[in-house]
């Protein structure tokens, strides 16, 4: 995240935060068909022999011992407590409440700490599915002077506004299908199953920034311009207006000049193109809002029938670097879905037999590099960093072994007690930052069964084994003591002064839950972690802000939104030492807060 920091095409998926398909195309688709403050030294690293790895296949291998995907997969807890009430309703809190400080909090933080997430999950006596599906609320913690103010509001999208109005749910959401208006006749009732469901505009999953401006995103054609002051709905944005994508990702990459990049998804007669998104930095006028904005280029899947799913994608200094996973998606069986009284996750499946394959596209051309580079199945929803040094290309993501994760954040779940939940949190694949390394050079007289990566500091493979095609294996960027936190995930860095370059810190939070329990700091020289955790508390992703006189790459802090299951009112905004990881002070809320996505710091000018 930043330091907040065309025509239209004929299709539009979505995933409640991806959107369905009009009516034009089904026809052409068918045709297609803790708190601890101690260093702790890892006990190993990932070094597996080079050459055994080049002689495995991708789809055979592991590319872990047993016993550490044992650990991935398998961490086992009992007795988890019930988090139900991090996934309930609350009520918006407009108009700005002073909070209670204590401990202290730095004078130097100006702005706002801004989160997205769900707010409401039902309307009147129909209620939703997955936890994705929440109508948005936006929440701001404002800070100055070391007092802190909170409000919050619901977005007012058109998908809110409709299902308000008539008291159930009326927009189809990824994981709810919206049924027949009982109001309606029984042929009206009839009729409407056969048709196309809307996208939905219930921007829920993040607060990004175009050409200086605040908006509200999620994973459809649709997106928000909001006052980050007022928190106030400002203007509807629909990306179709200004390209032909049909889609766009929540998680942009900015250069430091203001220019953005994003992807999104196009859909024709031909197929699925992957589309990589340039966003100018700055408005001609006011009103301005992706005017400007260019497909730099397109990328034709795998499977054209089947394309995959990708939630974000990376970015380092010359290339964009898209993931295509096995998260697959099948537009016919999504946009049949309403007829089949179906929600659209249930286009969605995991293929462990097809390879993950990685893109790179040049910015500064919009030239895809001919090579690509494959790994064994997994699953990517965030990147950590990605830079170049030395004529390669290190990709540093959070993966997991398996991509059924999404289903298991249906609200039923989440809310699930005792063995139930036990059962679900054990049976998950857990995400653990890893690095790819790849190289930059490969040509046709580049050797093949020669790991091209050199770097002697780097346990990571990469083997030619055809023409453009090169077989990569990761490092683990931890030591075994992760595990113990359930991985790690939601990672974020000094993304100012670091993203696309070399860099030491990142964080996150671990997993021994189904949501976040602790937040976690890595360092990459000598794979140590540090952790802040407290039993019954769950922090929110952790956002740095880096201090207005920096030295050091971790001079700053690190803002989380802390919530808790067992106390009524006690949210608090946690402020860490982000170098010596100590708690410099919390503002505690009294309000109730469900467990949000994503947010972004926005300093005040």
């Amino acid at each position: 995240m930043t330091d907040l920091i065309g025509k239209k095409s004929p299709i539009v998926m979505f995933m409640g935060h991806i959107g369905v398909p009009t009516k034009k195309l089904v026809k052409g688709f068918e045709e297609n068909m803790y708190h601890s403050a101690l260093w702790s030294s890892p006990s190993s690293t990932n070094g597996r022999d080079s050459e055994a790895m080049y002689n495995e296949t991708i789809t055979q291998s592991t590319d872990a011992k047993p016993k550490e995907v044992n650990k991935c997969i398998q961490l086992e807890l009992k007795g988890l407590e019930s988090i139900a009430p991090l996934v309930r309703s609350v009520e918006e809190t407009p108009e700005p409440i002073s909070t209670e400080v204590r401990g202290t909090i730095p004078t130097w933080i100006r702005g706002s700490l801004l989160r997205n997430g769900p707010g409401k999950f039902e309307f009147g006596n129909q209620h939703y599915n997955h936890w994705f599906d929440g109508m948005a609320m936006l929440h701001q913690f404002k800070i100055e002077d070391g007092k802190v103010t909170y409000r919050s509001r619901f977005l007012q999208s058109d998908a809110y506004k409709k299902n308000s109005a008539r008291d159930r749910i009326m927009v189809s959401e990824f994981g709810t299908v919206a049924m027949p208006d009982p109001c309606k006749n029984f042929f009206m009732r009839f009729l409407s199953r056969f048709e196309i469901p809307e996208a939905t505009d219930n921007a829920s999953v993040s607060f990004v920034k175009y050409k200086g401006d605040c908006f509200v995103s999620t994973e459809t054609n649709y997106m928000y311009r909001v006052d980050p002051e007022s928190l106030e709905t400002r203007d509807k944005v629909d990306w179709t207006k200004f390209i032909a994508v049909n889609t766009a990702t929540a998680h942009p990459h900015t250069e430091p000049d203001g220019t953005t990049y994003n992807m999104g998804n196009s859909y024709g007669r031909k197929g699925t193109l992957y589309n990589i998104i340039k966003v100018p930095p700055k408005k001609n006028n006011p009103e301005e809002t992706l005017e400007g904005a260019e497909v730099l280029c397109s990328i034709v899947p795998v499977d054209k029938a089947r394309p995959s799913y990708f939630h974000s994608f990376a970015m380092s200094q010359n290339y964009v670097v898209f993931i295509e996973q096995p998260i697959k998606m099948d537009p016919l069986k999504i946009i049949t879905a309403k007829k089949r009284g179906e929600s659209i996750c249930e286009g969605f499946y995991w293929d462990p037999k097809q390879d993950t394959v990685f893109h790179l596209v040049d910015k500064h051309t919009g030239q895809t590099n001919s090579v690509k580079f494959h790994t064994k199945a997994l699953t990517v929803f965030h990147q950590i960093n990605a830079y170049e040094e030395d004529g390669f290309l290190m990709l540093d993501m959070c993966c997991s072994d398996n991509g059924v994760a999404i289903n298991n954040y249906l609200i039923q779940n989440l809310r699930k007690s005792g063995k139930a939940l036990d059962q679900v949190y054990n049976t998950m694949y857990k995400a653990f930052p890893r690095r790819f390394v790849l190289p930059l050079n490969v040509t046709n007289d580049t050797p093949t069964g020669v790991n091209l990566n050199t770097r002697p500091t780097s346990s990571a493979t990469s083997f030619k084994t055809a023409k453009d095609k090169v077989v990569c294996q990761f490092e683990d960027l931890h030591g075994e003591d992760l595990y113990e936190y359930g991985g790690l995930e939601l990672p974020q860095i000094n993304y100012s002064k670091f993203n696309t370059r070399p860099y030491r810190y990142f964080y996150g939070c671990g997993f021994r839950h189904l949501v976040g329990d602790s937040i976690l700091k890595i360092d990459l020289e000598g794979k140590k972690v540090k952790v802040w955790y407290q039993k019954g508390l769950f922090p929110s992703e952790p956002v740095f802000v880096p201090s207005p006189d920096a030295v050091e790459e971790d001079d700053g802090v690190i803002l989380s939104v802390v919530v808790t299951p067992t106390e009524d009112k006690r949210t608090f905004l946690l402020v860490l030492n982000a170098r010596t990881w100590e708690e410099l002070g919390r503002a505690e809320v009294p309000v109730n807060i469900p467990y949000g996505f994503h947010g972004a710091f926005n300093p005040t000018a």
